[in-house]
């Protein structure tokens, strides 16, 4: 039986770290055109079939609320970046389908996303760490097996 103090200790590490590492991530975003929330949802389209999904699972993938996706989703759709359809299925529900210029744009921006990345947590931990970094953050995802880090690199 793991030790309570432990178990939360590590997870308040855990936690805090993800926290300075997105902050940091955050304000050095390496993009004018698109924010880093916009940046992560044009990420979870570019890694769909068809690079569309519908609304309702796309907030099972993003960190914001279901409002602050949908009003980010249209403001990238006014832009270009995405197609918003109905549903066919559901005709109350919506479809985001990240366009050609929005894939564009996601595969630019995160070529210069990953340096930062890599910049950031590369100071900080050998290659070694980092792959046992890697390991552990997907044991911890048991819920969500699709999610490894593997399979969240873009290709160029």
């Amino acid at each position: 039986m793991v030790d309570r103090t432990i178990a939360v200790t590590a997870w308040e590490s855990l936690f805090r770290a993800q926290v300075a590492v997105m902050r940091s991530l955050a304000a050095n975003f390496p993009s004018k055109e698109i924010s880093l929330n916009e940046y992560d949802v044009m990420f979870n389209l570019s890694r769909q079939p068809d690079r569309r999904i519908r609304l309702r699972d796309l907030n099972q993938h993003v960190l914001l609320t279901q409002p602050s996706v949908s009003r980010l989703v249209d403001r990238l759709v006014s832009r270009g970046y995405l197609h918003k359809h109905i549903d066919p299925a559901d005709g109350r529900g919506a479809i985001i389908e990240l366009t050609d210029a929005g894939l564009a744009l996601f595969r630019r921006v995160a070529v210069a996303h990953m340096g930062s990345i890599t910049e950031r947590i590369g100071e900080s931990l050998t290659q070694a760490e980092l792959v046992q970094l890697a390991v552990l953050c997907d044991k911890l995802r048991i819920d969500c097996p699709s999610e490894r880090y593997e399979d969240s690199i873009p290709e160029a």
